[in-house]
This record gives C-alpha cells, sequence and structure tokens, in this order.
C-alpha cells in the first residue's frame, strides 16, 4: 500500500495455505478516511460506504492458491496518514487452521513509499 497526494494504492495478494480449496473468498478493505465519489472499481469489487471496498478473491487452491488485486483510489481530503484494515469477509464456509491471518491493519504514511506486510 501507498499514499501520495490524495491517492491510494492498494497491492493484495490473497494465499490459501490449505487445508481445502476455497472456491470464492471476499476480502474487505476499511479506509480510515473517505474516498472521493464516482470512482470505477474492478468487476471483482464493490463499494460497501466511502470508506469500506469489498473484492472477491475468485478460487484459491490450498496450498499455493494465489489471487491478486490491485486499487489505484482518490482520498476525498489530502490525509497525512491514513489505516487500512484488510480482513477475510468471507470464504465459502471452508474452515481456516489459522483465523490470526485473516485481518491486518496497516498505517500508511503520506509518503509515496510503499508498506508491505
Amino acid at each position: 500500500m501507498s499514499l501520495w497526494d490524495g491517492r491510494v494504492g492498494v497491492w493484495l495478494v490473497s494465499e490459501n495455505h490449505g487445508p481445502s480449496d476455497v472456491s470464492q473468498a471476499t476480502v474487505r478493505l476499511a479506509f480510515s478516511e473517505p474516498m472521493a465519489g464516482g470512482q470505477e472499481l474492478p468487476p471483482a469489487c464493490l463499494w460497501s460506504s466511502d470508506r469500506v471496498v469489498s473484492c472477491r478473491t475468485g478460487a484459491l487452491r490450498a496450498a499455493g492458491g494465489v489471487g491478486e488485486l490491485a486499487l489505484d483510489l482518490r482520498t476525498a481530503a489530502l490525509p497525512d496518514e491514513m489505516t487500512v484494515e484488510v480482513t477475510t469477509a468471507w470464504r465459502d464456509g471452508v474452515a481456516d487452521r489459522n483465523p490470526r491471518n485473516d485481518r491486518h491493519r496497516v498505517l500508511v504514511l503520506a509518503t509515496g513509499d510503499p508498506y508491505v506486510f
């Protein structure tokens, strides 16, 4: 993730460490700052509010399934920093051996530097 001049870039890689395939999952991105209105999202995503985007990951095979998502959004103002919460909102009923990795909270400063977690 990065934040610069009222833009936030999110590059998210979803992984499935097993034990079962996941036919579909949903990732929720919650921003501490509102986003500017009227922005288009990729077809797998939708706005839940001006601060929340939900996206389908697609199918993720067990032990190595990877899905990628990239968003380039404009914020409503020019924040110096923001937090982004990334959570697994739905995983098609598949059991998760490590639910602790389903939630991440990242502080992103408006420096343009990438923040990786």
